[in-house]
């Protein structure tokens, strides 16, 4: 709560109202305060600072993603694992598990 705070009230001294107004403007970075840290020293920011000249255009969320979590291997192990999470009751649940399913 009090991070959105603090963030709303950044966001206002600024004179932006959302987020999404500054996601992308690296024109609001400090870039000074930022190369003269100690941390600094030797990186390379000229990717990060770079505005390319371009017709203004969403630059987050553009299209939505495609997550095919419905048929899951976790799902499956939940079903399977519910007397146990339910009841108590031991369960023994041997499945193929490979990395792909690890993932989810």
């Amino acid at each position: 709560f009090y991070v959105a705070e603090e963030v709303r009230a950044l966001l206002a001294e600024m004179g932006y109202t959302h987020l999404d107004q500054i996601i992308g403007d690296t024109e609001l970075l400090e870039k000074r305060a930022l190369i003269q840290h100690w941390k600094a020293r030797g990186l390379d920011f000229s990717k990060m600072f770079f505005k390319p000249d371009a017709p203004h255009e969403a630059v987050h969320w553009t299209e939505r993603q495609k997550h095919p979590i419905d048929d899951v291997l976790d799902r499956k192990l939940i079903e399977l694992a519910k007397p146990a999470l339910e009841a108590r009751q031991p369960v023994s649940i041997e499945l193929p598990i490979r990395n792909v399913d690890r993932s989810t």
